[in-house]
C-alpha cells in the first residue's frame, strides 16, 4: 500500500504503512474511532484521512481541542445554548455538535474532559441526542465521532479519572499512530518533504540537507515527533545562509542521542553511508540526464526504490550538479 494516497500522510516504514492500512479499513465503516499516540504523531491528520476517505467526506470535519475548552463552557460549546441561558449568552448558539451534522466531530485531547463533561458526552454517544444549555427541546445530530488522546487512557480509567463506560463508547474501533523514532527512515523522508515545501513556499534558492544533518535526523529520537521535526527544518531553512542545511550538534534545544556523539561509530557510519548514497545517486542521475527510470536501470535498482533514494537526499535534476560540487 502506498501511504502517499492518504491525506497529508507521508512515510514508507512498515509501522507507518500498518497504521495507514488501519486508517483505510476504519474509513470504510461509519463507527466511532479512538486514536492514540504521542504528541505530534499526526492524530488529527489520521482523523482527517478517515473522514475524507469515508462515507461522510462531503460533510463537515469539525475539530475540537477538549483541553482548550473552559470547564464551565464545555457543554455550551459542544451542544450549544439558548439565549439567556447564562451570563453573556446574548444570542443562541447551535454548538459544535450541530456544526458537525452529517459529518465528523473530532474530539482531540478527550482525556482533558471533566467528569461532568464526560457524562454529557456519554449521554450523547448513546443515541446522538442532546439538549442545548438552557433549552428543553431534544435534538438529534447525525455525526461520526473520532476521539484522540496522547495520555494512557486505560491507566486513567483504573485511576477513576476517566469513565470506563465512555471509553467503551469511544473505543469501538481503535488506531495507534506510531512515534517517529519507531518509523525508521521516515524521518529523513519527511524532512525532505518539508524542505521541498519550504523551498516552494518561500521562493528562495533551493536548499538541501548536508550528510551530517541526514545522519543526525536518522539518529535523533525526536520526542516531539513529526511536529518537532517540521519545526526544526522550518527554523533551519529560514536561518541558514547556505544552500546546505548543516545542523548536527548545533541545535541547543536538541540533545545528542544517548550512547552516541559526533564521533560515535553509529554516527560516523550514518554519515559515511549518507555521503556515499548522495554522491552515487547524484552521479548516476547526472549520467542519466536526470531521468529517474534510466538512472535506476544504470544502478540496477527498482525505479521506485531509486526514486526514494533520490528524494531522501533531496536530489532532483536541477540540483544534481550542485550537490556533487558540495560533496567535494
Amino acid at each position: 500500500m502506498n501511504s502517499a494516497t492518504l491525506v497529508n500522510l507521508l512515510g514508507s516504514s512498515p509501522q507507518f504503512l500498518l497504521a495507514c492500512s488501519h486508517i483505510k479499513k476504519v474509513s470504510r465503516v461509519d463507527a466511532t474511532v479512538y486514536i492514540e499516540g504521542e504528541t505530534g504523531t499526526g492524530k488529527e491528520l489520521a482523523a482527517r484521512a478517515i473522514h475524507y476517505q469515508g462515507l461522510r467526506c462531503d460533510g463537515p470535519f469539525v475539530p475540537v481541542n477538549c483541553g482548550a475548552l473552559p470547564e464551565t463552557l464545555i457543554e455550551s460549546e459542544l451542544f450549544g445554548h439558548e439565549r439567556g441561558a447564562f451570563t453573556d449568552a446574548k444570542v443562541a448558539s447551535p454548538g459544535l455538535v450541530s456544526e458537525a451534522h452529517c459529518g465528523t466531530l473530532f474530539l482531540d485531547e478527550v482525556d482533558a474532559l471533566s467528569m461532568k463533561a464526560q457524562a454529557s458526552l456519554l449521554r450523547f454517544l448513546q443515541d446522538r441526542s442532546y439538549r442545548r444549555v438552557g433549552g428543553g427541546a431534544t435534538r438529534q445530530a447525525d455525526v461520526r465521532v473520532i476521539a484522540a488522546s496522547n495520555a494512557n487512557i486505560h491507566e486513567m480509567v483504573e485511576q477513576r479519572r476517566f469513565r470506563r463506560d465512555l471509553l467503551y463508547r469511544l473505543n469501538v474501533l481503535s488506531l495507534r499512530m506510531p512515534a517517529l523514532r519507531e518509523r525508521g527512515d521516515d524521518a529523513i523522508e519527511l524532512a525532505q518533504a518539508f524542505l521541498a515545501r519550504f523551498n516552494h513556499q518561500y521562493r528562495l534558492a533551493p536548499k538541501y540537507l548536508h550528510a551530517d544533518s541526514i545522519a543526525f535526523i536518522a539518529e535523533y529520537s525526536w520526542p516531539g515527533n513529526v511536529r518537532e521535526l517540521e519545526n526544526v527544518i522550518h527554523r533551519e531553512f529560514l536561518m541558514s545562509e547556505h544552500s546546505e542545511l548543516r545542523f548536527q550538534g548545533t541545535l541547543p534545544h536538541l540533545d545528542v542521542p544517548a550512547g552516541g556523539d559526533d564521533t560515535s561509530f553509529k554516527s560516523a557510519k550514518a554519515r559515511a553511508v549518507a555521503d556515499f548514497e548522495r554522491r552515487y545517486v547524484g552521479e548516476v542521475l547526472q549520467r542519466a540526464n536526470g531521468n529517474i527510470s534510466r538512472a535506476a536501470r544504470i544502478a540496477g535498482q527498482d525505479r521506485s526504490a531509486f526514486g526514494k533514494l533520490a528524494r531522501k537526499h533531496g536530489l532532483r535534476p536541477s540540483v544534481c550538479v550542485t550537490a556533487l560540487e558540495a560533496a567535494d
